[in-house]
């Protein structure tokens, strides 16, 4: 089964989020904040992230930039209420595949997780 890594301050967020994650067939792992994403992360290698930008120690795109190093392979969606453009262009660079806004949209999600499922890389 694919595992999903929601890194998320919001524990409404990661709940609703988990919610649609696992009806779509996913394990979930939730982080958060930034260090405890990492952690699980390197714990457990899961094939997709959705990772939000504005989450403590550190943020999400602090954290984007361990994984691109350490993990290439991984599918990242960020999730965030308010993105600009050079933030966007940053998270693309370092490997972002899809970006969601807050709320997020549960149909979009699972949308969303569908493609990313099928694009990874194992």
């Amino acid at each position: 089964m694919p595992v999903l890594l929601i890194a998320d301050d919001s524990m409404f967020q990661r709940f609703q989020t988990a919610k649609t994650a696992k009806e779509a067939g996913f394990d979930v792992l939730e982080a958060k904040d930034g260090e405890e994403c990492l952690r699980l992360a390197r714990e457990h290698r899961p094939h997709v992230l959705l990772l939000d930008l504005n989450m403590p120690d550190p943020g999400g795109v602090a954290v984007l930039e361990v994984l691109s190093r350490e993990q290439p392979g991984i599918q990242v969606c960020v999730v965030t209420a308010d993105i600009q453009e050079t933030t966007r262009s940053r998270c693309m660079e370092l490997g972002a595949r899809e970006f969601l806004n807050k709320p997020v949209d549960q149909a979009v999600l699972r949308e969303t997780l569908a493609s990313l499922l099928v694009s990874r890389k194992d």
